[in-house]
């Protein structure tokens, strides 16, 4: 392969990423409102575990209606700010009315649209606004400019999002009809690795499932990126078979994996031996038949993935099914992944080593410590792994009485005074295209770094 078709594969993954980060960055700060309305589901309707038909109200008008704007607003926010905010929810409104479906896509397109629409024009006006007229030209532009774009998404938008929304669910629907949703796993689980699972979860699956559970009361599309199976059964491998540092940080990590919902946290183990993408996705398509075998499914999005989120967003009567998925994915991604790690356990240990030592020489050609104000742990969305990392290495300093700011961001939202910036080696990267003047550190797994001591040391002193 030459530089240039690897510099190209590099630009669209980063491309890729970026996208899933986008629309991972509408969904994520409102997973809590999905949450509310998941639970409201579980215990009202007449299906649920303590039917009332007047709290039952609450469900249509927050799916419908709540939900979608949230988005929107949150994708207006993402572009523009709190005025692109506004407006994006305005236009999503658009798209909202006059449908008996989750305009989530609409949603998801408006938003965004509704904040670009805005910043440009306010970058077209910047400095030509008369000195005191600058709060009625601000109002009345945004009032304007929403009341257009509400009226185009209306007439316009609206019916062609409905349309590409029958269109996918006929499509996923003949997926699952076929019975061939088990192969969803060979895009899903890679993806996921590729630190799209955000993107993959919240952006695609979330969507469709929250569709099929307004009809149905549930949907399996909320198991499928969720279930902690495939990651449990890597971790299981490790800590069975690996030597050194790598078998002696499996438990953490199994421990933040299933119990915390960090899926992040398994990926590098899988990266160091990418022959183990096998045991995932073998794992979750297993895991994923034996959802549609038992007819399972969850009520809304469990976020973060753990199992005791899985279990609470479980319908009344369908626990069965998820908590033999689960075990089903475990095992089968355990006993793929053992092959392997006993074939290279030997070499572990050494590679570890190896790059603890490239890490030590690179902290000894940085910059003065007195230099340092603020640390700052980055990954895709910058809540799951990163806010691990940072509480560890927080912790740390507080036992050694170092005082330096240690905090977690997603990659595009690093602080422009930051000084170090640690995330995960293949997001190094694009870290450094936020934060170039700083100091970026490369690890490997957030539980147990060998770096989190080095730093320690190194601020001691």
């Amino acid at each position: 392969m030459t530089s240039l078709e690897s510099s190209k594969q590099g630009g669209a993954k980063e491309g890729i990423q970026k996208f899933g980060r986008f629309l991972s960055g509408m969904v994520m700060p409102n997973i809590g409102a999905f949450i509310a309305w998941g639970l409201i589901t579980a215990l009202f309707i007449p299906t649920g575990w303590t039917p009332n038909e007047n709290l039952s109200a609450l469900v249509e008008p927050m799916i419908l209606y709540l939900l979608p704007l949230l988005i929107g607003y949150t994708g207006g926010k993402l572009v523009a700010g709190t005025r692109g905010g506004v407006i994006g929810a305005v236009a999503t409104m658009g798209v909202v009315v006059g449908v008996d479906i989750p305009m989530f896509i609409g949603a998801m397109i408006m938003g965004p649209v509704g904040g670009y629409v805005i910043k440009k024009f306010d970058e077209l006006i910047e400095g030509k606004v008369p000195s005191g007229f600058e709060m009625l030209v601000n109002n009345f532009s945004a009032g304007i400019i929403g009341m257009i774009l509400a009226l185009v998404s209306y007439l316009g938008i609206g019916p062609v999002v409905l349309g590409l929304n029958n269109a996918l669910k006929t499509g996923v629907e003949a997926i699952v009809n076929s019975g061939m949703l088990p192969l969803s796993s060979l895009f899903i689980e890679p993806g996921k690795i590729l630190f799209l699972n955000n993107a993959i979860n919240h952006g695609v699956l979330g969507p469709l499932g929250i569709q099929e559970a307004k009809e149905l009361g549930k949907s399996i599309f909320f198991l499928l990126e969720a279930n902690p199976g495939p990651g449990l059964g890597i971790l299981l491998a490790y800590w069975t078979f690996s030597k050194g540092m790598v078998k002696e940080s499996a438990p953490g990590a199994i421990i933040i994996h299933f119990l915390g919902g960090i899926h992040e946290i398994y990926f590098p183990y899988v990266l160091m031996n990418p022959i183990l993408l096998l045991a995932v996705i073998a794992g979750g398509a297993s895991g994923v038949l034996t959802f549609s075998i038992f007819g399972s499914g969850l009520v809304a999005t469990p976020s973060p993935g753990s199992i005791f989120a899985m279990l609470a967003m479980t319908p009344k009567g369908g626990f069965i099914g998820v908590i033999l998925g689960v075990i089903v994915s475990t095992v089968v991604s355990f006993l793929i992944a053992s092959f392997f790690i006993k074939r290279k356990s030997d070499d572990m240990g050494e590679e570890k080593l190896k790059s603890a030592r490239v890490k030590v020489k690179e902290l000894k050609n940085k910059k003065s410590n007195n230099n340092i104000k603020k640390i700052v742990f980055a990954c895709d969305a910058g809540m799951g792994s990163s806010a691990m990392g940072a509480s560890s290495l927080r912790n740390k300093f507080k036992k050694a009485s170092i005082d330096i700011e240690v905090m977690n961001s997603a990659i595009d939202q690093i602080p422009k005074d930051v000084d170090i910036v640690i995330s995960h080696k293949n997001l190094t990267p694009r870290a450094k295209s936020y934060a170039s003047k700083a100091e970026h550190i490369s690890i490997e797994n957030f539980v147990g770094s060998q770096v989190y001591d080095e730093l320690v040391e190194r601020f001691s002193k």
